[in-house]
């Protein structure tokens, strides 16, 4: 088993940046792929971020390409997700996943463990 705990979200003005983290617990989290979503009030979660165990595939939502980077320390056991130039739309709560197939992709349903969230809020 695995568990995970978002931390990090915040209220920032537009233009600034947030750091958010994911601690797991589990020594197998290390082979696992690393997911972040988010979810607006009204709409449904969307995906952002995702990092192989190894770093080496990375994938982006094309709404926060160039603004945010998604990165890992397994020695660690955390998950970071590094939010710069942050717009009002950008405002949601962001969840960290584990996908234990390490598939790293969009897909909700490859992601077997969540954190519980934390809020993101941008003011303009």
């Amino acid at each position: 088993q695995v568990q995970l705990v978002d931390s990090g979200g915040g209220l920032v003005q537009a233009g600034g940046s947030l750091r958010l983290s994911c601690a797991a617990s589990g020594r197998t989290f290390i082979r696992y792929a690393v997911g972040w979503f988010r979810q607006a009030p009204g709409k449904e979660r969307e995906f952002i971020a995702s990092i192989t165990w190894s770093g080496a595939s990375i994938y982006y939502a094309d709404s926060v390409k160039g603004r945010f980077t998604i990165s890992r320390d397994n020695a660690k056991n955390t998950g970071y997700l590094q939010m710069n130039s942050l717009k009002p739309e950008d405002t949601a709560v962001y969840y960290c996943a584990a996908d234990p197939n390490n598939i790293g992709d969009m897909r909700v349903l490859h992601y077997s463990y969540w954190g519980q969230g934390t809020q993101v809020t941008v003011s303009s």
